[in-house]
């Protein structure tokens, strides 16, 4: 700790820190524009000036960079210097110089850092009446709008696009009055991240295309904190609606999750919430036309009481896009003998991930120690497609070990521009084994593509080679024996190792081998984590409400069979669509042989097709909820807006049902459903704690979902009645459906919006940490529900699989995972649905050769009797005897993988 005077106060901080994290950290407002907390400091803007003295004798003092200069002991500045003062005010004179008078129309406005910063040093009046610097726009694709006039050169955009995301097809070009920040030209930009320039961007040069074509003021869209449902991670998120329609999603900060940060298919993948596909009312199939149509709640709720009559033969299949209550609401209706989750692939993989969390001594990280890793292992995960916000991670992670250097010579850690000067882009140990290139091979190490079989394989020898006691691998090739040696040998040397590893390749002899190797790590005496990706938003707290680590099995497929018997009565399916999930023939044999099919979704699915009841549910910006993300970390949702008609929380409807047969349960609040939850399964115990609950209240007030700025209630339905109508009762939560409420910092996991006086931008999250860049006040949302067992004594897995043997006139068809595209909700907005490639059949070179393809010809691949017809494109990366397809994109669903296929020239 260090003791530094601000103004002639003395003030404690933290060592390591310059003056400006200091001085934002104990809640002084000091203007800056280049400086980021997660980017550091490169004295670009020189905004965030102050007078610093040599001690308390000095009088005189120089001006210097608070962002570049160290709050070393003793340290006297002011920050209230006349002469200060008067230096940012000329800065940001300057900075205006060509700035555009567009504020009234420009998308930024109102949440603006250039507002806020131009308000906060006094600079009210331009004087210059010279011709303004102007620059022509690009277009950079669905997701971003480009309005280059705007830009005050701060730098942020390029040293977040290129130097913490690594893309490559963004840049400053020029230099001078001319500097530019764009593409070379016109085009897409190919980052996963790109929407994040939105936030970086302390102007209007970056702004939402999304959001522009439903445009809300800021300050008028209601809020509510959420949590990302695109993929297993749980990205924190505030969704913002107007209307009654979401309108945008922002990142929410969590330290231990996101961060600062959020990828693009999470930021705008939420036009789901609006489309036209969304079942918005009851449906009743009509017995003479076989027709589904618009229902009475009434005439559901009665038609469901002689479905669920006492002692009928009704099963649950659960869902991991729904909540934990949702299912656990499911559960309790059918019985937990009778509740069904997962295809019998995904259920066995849960079930290996949960036990080995669960048994083994390696602990499953956040992204924050994920980014702090000094070496990392990748076994079998296409990590930049099923989990975007991990590789971002990865590829922070891939710095820390050269980072050990710039440690050594003395350079502090938030000199961004002198730390890059030394590490000269050098990369950590950094390795990847997969079936086919990924986007993380630019900063590996060493990379190694092959089957399956033959990467957990390569994993299991790494483990024998940290530890001879894991057991070995008989008939290794001397090449992937030499490489396990390599890894085994970088692993040792680090500090903080990491194993990564997931669903993505449909094996559980992966996560076996994936274990194997942090066990060993651990035995050995290293600090190693164990990540594992999950597919969507509860896969983790599906598997652990089903008890999947304790071996029991309840999959789809055990549905099948009962339903094969002709034993079932109804059949009730909760969020989830079966013909994504199993072989499309599978699936219409079950649904026909259940004697009534009720799902409750939000969405119109082929499943829904088959159904005789379909009710309406809530998404996750219309109910309350909480998911587990593939950390093992419970965190709560909170609805954004209360939908019109009867669309309610999918538990809700359960209860319902409940009622409806007879068997009246007393959940009235989401509260109920939670205490209900905690109090019959201990694994849920701790997700009571992770927000307060409904009755919670500061000074007898309770937290508005509006800004204080948020205007037009009456206007709002003026063609309704002139009167303003009166704001939804929330029962649920502490949360309040108006602007009326307590205007200070609630706890972390009910922080609807960050705002401050002054700070009206995203900049705000400072006035909410304990510290910049550190855990919100009262620490960070969420608790974990997964701790590691201690102990050197490990379980190892000896179970290693043969190598892959390629089959005469068959190939191995894996799934390839795209961002844009594999992922079901999604997809249904415009934006993504326009990034998502076309089906195609990928081969290698030499397979395509042996059957006389190049790439462009129509391929023909036979799947469970199911034939595809797609051009081919050719795949170096891909081992020869295995072919990919795109996983999840329309026309290829329903698909189990991994499957063999006979593939050629379609006929």
């Amino acid at each position: 700790m260090a003791t530094i005077y601000i103004d002639n106060k003395p003030y404690v901080v933290k060592d390591g820190q310059n003056l400006l994290h200091a001085c934002l950290s104990l809640g002084f407002d000091l203007p800056y524009f280049c400086w980021h907390p997660a980017m550091h400091s490169v004295g670009a803007c020189r905004q965030c000036a102050v007078k610093q003295f040599r001690d308390e004798k000095d009088t005189k003092g120089k001006i210097v960079m608070s962002c570049m200069t160290p709050a070393a002991e003793g340290t006297r500045i002011s920050i209230d210097d006349p002469e200060a003062m008067e230096f940012r005010a000329s800065v940001i004179e300057w900075l205006m110089l060509s700035h555009p008078h567009d504020c009234p129309v420009c998308d930024e406005g109102g949440e603006c850092h250039l507002q806020d910063m131009t308000v906060m040093t006094g600079h009210n009046y331009r004087r210059t009446r010279f011709p303004k610097r102007t620059h022509r726009n690009q277009d950079l694709g669905p997701f971003i709008n480009h309005e280059m006039n705007r830009c005050i050169q701060c730098y942020r955009c390029v040293r977040f696009y290129c130097d913490y995301a690594q893309g490559r097809d963004f840049n400053v070009f020029a230099c001078h009055h001319a500097v530019y920040f764009g593409r070379h030209r016109d085009g897409v930009l190919e980052s996963e991240f790109s929407g994040n320039l939105i936030e970086i961007c302390p102007t209007g040069v970056f702004t939402d295309k999304a959001l522009k074509r439903h445009y809300t003021r800021k300050w008028d869209l209601q809020t509510a904190p959420s949590v990302c449902v695109h993929c297993g991670l749980g990205c924190n998120t505030i969704p913002g609606e107007r209307y009654g329609a979401l309108r945008r999603i922002l990142n929410r900060y969590n330290g231990e999750v996101n961060g600062y940060f959020l990828c693009d298919r999470g930021r705008f993948g939420y036009e789901f919430v609006n489309s036209g596909q969304r079942v918005r009312t009851p449906l009743m199939k009509n017995n003479e036309t076989g027709a589904l149509e618009p229902a009475t709640k009434g005439d559901v709720i009665e038609r469901l009481s002689h479905i669920l009559y006492f002692g009928a033969n009704v099963i649950g299949i659960g869902s991991a896009r729904a909540s934990l209550e949702a299912n656990f609401a499911l559960r309790a209706l059918v019985g937990p003998d009778r509740f069904f989750v997962f295809d019998e692939t995904r259920r066995r993989l849960m079930a290996t991930m949960i036990g080995i969390l669960k048994s083994g001594p390696a602990r499953t990280p956040s992204m924050k120690d994920v980014a702090s890793s000094d070496a990392v292992f990748i076994l079998g995960e296409d990590v930049a497609n099923t989990a975007p916000m991990l590789a971002l991670a990865l590829r922070q992670a891939a710095r820390q070990r050269p980072m050990q250097d710039v440690a050594k010579l003395k350079i502090p850690l938030w000199d961004d521009t002198a730390v890059r000067e030394v590490i000269q882009g050098e990369k950590g140990p950094f390795f990847i084994a997969a079936p086919h290139a990924t986007k993380l091979d630019d900063v590996a190490t060493e990379t190694y593509h092959a089957a399956g079989e033959d990467i957990a394989r390569l994993g299991f020898a790494v483990a024998h080679e940290l530890d001879p006691a894991a057991p070995p691998v008989p008939d290794l090739k001397e090449e992937a024996l030499l490489l396990a040696r390599r890894i085994a040998l970088f692993l040792k040397g680090a500090r903080r190792p990491l194993v990564v590893s997931g669903m993505s390749g449909t094996s559980d002899s992966l996560l076996r081998a994936a274990g194997n190797v942090a066990w060993a790590l651990c035995k050995t005496g290293h600090d190693a984590a164990l990540c594992f990706t999950t597919d969507e938003c509860n896969s983790l707290g599906l598997g652990l409400l089903a008890d999947l680590g304790d071996g029991y099995v309840s999959d789809i497929g055990k549905a099948f069979a009962l339903a094969e018997k002709g034993k079932l009565d109804a059949i009730i399916i909760l969020e989830n669509d079966l013909f994504l999930r199993e072989d499309i023939s599978r699936v219409e044999r079950f649904l026909e042989g259940c004697g009534h099919v009720i799902v409750i979704d939000h969405l119109f699915s082929r499943t829904t097709g088959k159904a005789d009841i379909v009710l309406p549910a809530g998404t996750f910006a219309e109910s309350d909820g909480t998911f587990v993300n593939n950390e093992g970390r419970a965190q709560r949702c909170f609805q954004v807006f209360v939908p019109e008609g009867d669309i309610q929380e999918s538990w809700r409807w359960v209860r319902d049902a409940l009622n409806a047969a007879r068997r009246p349960i007393q959940w009235r609040t989401f509260d109920d459903v939670v205490a209900a939850m905690a109090g019959e399964m201990q694994q849920f115990e701790a997700v009571a704690e992770i927000a307060p609950p409904a009755g919670f209240r500061i000074a007898g007030q309770k937290i508005p979902r509006q800004p204080h700025r948020y205007s037009g209630r009456t206007a709002m339905h003026a063609q309704i009645d002139v009167h303003e109508p009166k704001p939804p009762d929330d029962a649920d939560t502490p949360l309040a459906y108006s602007m009326e409420g307590f205007e200070g910092i609630p706890p972390s996991a009910l922080v609807p919006r960050f705002w401050a006086p002054g700070w009206n931008s995203v900049q705000s999250v400072n006035k909410f940490q304990e510290e910049v860049g550190g855990p919100l006040r009262g620490d960070d949302p969420g608790k974990r529900l997964i701790e590691p067992t201690g102990g050197k004594e490990v379980p190892y897995f000896h179970e290693v699989p043969g190598a892959f043997v390629p089959r005469k006139g068959e190939l191995l068809i894996v799934p390839l995972y795209h961002i844009f595209g594999s992922e079901e909700l999604s997809v249904l907005s415009p934006g993504i649905a326009g990034m998502a490639p076309h089906p195609y059949l990928a081969l290698n070179p030499f397979d395509a050769e042996g059957l006389g393809m190049n790439a462009g010809d129509e391929g023909e691949v036979v799947i469970s009797g199911n034939t595809y017809r797609l051009p081919i494109t050719l795949m170096a990366s891909l081992p020869q005897g295995v072919a990919g397809l795109p996983s999840g994109l329309p026309g290829l669903r329903g698909i189990v993988f991994p499957a063999w296929a006979k593939t050629g020239r379609a006929t």
